[in-house]
């Protein structure tokens, strides 16, 4: 696993500030943000890629591609794989971001209003496009088998772990490195989601601006980073001996085919997630020991969100821990569900419910057990992570430890 976050860029960096209840959230320093209605946001600060990337090669690739880069790499040397061991042509790299290179499409735009068409860089396109982190990935180390992003907003690094596990399954791929990235906090994306009224506002006080299930909340933190998994067929692991560190159980993916922003509020496209996932499993509801939800701390969503679970789970929905890591880290838009499943992944390794933050005066049609505030010992064996996009994209991974060293 490897990831870029604004509460770290190492795995254990992560989890101990997630743990300690940490936020990452910060006032914005990137750009002149005086004239802007929103001014923070988690916010990679002091980026500075220099043990993975030369100073020509971060010219050539944008911000987006290049925390792609950095966690896959950090999650390939975790994984202990050798490509120049393996059959190039079975590994492929599928990675997901919503908006990919913003910063440069802004970048390049100004330039062409200010300088002519002859003085836009012969880099905007390479930079900008969606697939340039897996293909860029692809390249690095020389992964000769599929290489393409998904795109679906804030789902993208669920669906593209979706179609990742689908490459292993049809037997066409050993390894797959998948996941999200995205570099959104830019004067474009700010002010275009401030615009539509999705973001908090809460200037004076950023830390506490993501505030999920919390009567309180005012929009969602927009956030950036990559969450990188080495996803590797389990006998191919197994025979080379891998640190497995979990298995993909099953998902569930859907649409809500309704608004392309505001989630159905009855939860219905999430609930038909869930549920796909759990049969996909082949689980049981009470065999859940944790959800880590897609909770923005947008006034419609967490409760639609609130809704499904309890359609899918009944009773057992009171029972499950749930927590919001978005209470800390943000909402890394097209990386989040990459950075979740990580989260995912070490609650079942550390036997740790990582904290909702921020949850103070609970929203009452919120009143499920959403782990306020502080973080809890728990044995967790199975867990799921959600993820919801605008577009009505429901994606839900379920991951689980390795039953005595096999399936």
């Amino acid at each position: 696993m490897g990831v870029v976050t604004p509460l770290g860029c190492k795995v254990d960096e992560l989890w101990a500030r997630l743990c300690r209840g940490e936020s990452g959230v910060r006032p914005i320093e990137g750009f002149d943000v005086s004239i802007f209605k929103v001014r923070f946001g988690g916010e990679i600060q002091n980026w500075n890629p220099v043990e993975y990337l030369d100073s020509k090669e971060q010219k050539r690739i944008d911000r987006f591609a290049q925390y792609a880069l950095v966690a896959a790499t950090d999650a390939i040397r975790e994984s202990g794989l050798d490509f120049a061991k393996e059959d190039r042509r079975r590994c492929a790299s599928v990675i997901g971001s919503g908006v990919g290179g913003l910063g440069e499409i802004e970048a390049q735009f100004r330039r062409l209003l200010e300088k002519g068409p002859e003085r836009v860089s012969a880099f905007t396109i390479p930079k900008m496009m969606l697939n340039a982190a897996a293909g860029c990935v692809s390249i690095q180390f020389g992964l000769k088998g599929p290489a393409y992003g998904v795109v679906t907003a804030c789902a993208s690094a669920s669906n593209a772990v979706v179609e990742a596990i689908k490459e292993i399954e049809s037997g066409d791929m050993d390894v797959v490195i998948t996941g999200g990235s995205e570099a959104a906090v830019t004067p474009l994306g700010i002010a275009g989601f401030a615009a539509m009224k999705a973001l908090s506002e809460r200037n004076d006080d950023p830390q506490r601006a993501s505030r999920p299930f919390d009567r309180d909340r005012d929009g969602f933190v927009l956030s950036e980073g990559a969450g990188i998994v080495v996803l590797e067929e389990y006998e191919h692991a197994r025979k080379r001996g891998a640190p497995i560190l979990a298995e993909m159980l099953g998902y569930g993916v859907s649409s809500d085919a309704g608004h392309i922003t505001q989630p159905d509020e009855n939860g219905v496209g999430a609930a038909s997630a869930m549920t796909d996932a759990l049969k996909s499993a082949g689980l049981a509801k009470d065999q859940i020991d944790y959800i880590n939800a897609h909770g923005t701390s947008t006034p419609l969503g967490d409760v639609a969100e609130t809704v499904a679970m309890k359609a899918v789970f009944g009773e057992y929905a009171h029972s499950v821990p749930i927590s919001s890591t978005k209470s800390q880290l943000g909402h890394l838009l097209g990386a989040s569900g990459g950075v979740e499943l990580v989260i995912s992944i070490l609650a079942i390794r550390n036997g740790v419910i990582p904290p909702t933050i921020n949850l103070e005066n609970p929203d009452p049609a919120c009143d499920l057990d959403y782990t306020a505030n502080v973080a809890r010992e728990r044995r967790v064996r199975i867990a799921m992570s959600n993820s919801f996009g605008f577009g009505g994209h429901n994606v839900s991974l379920i991951v689980g430890e390795l039953q005595n060293g096999s399936r």
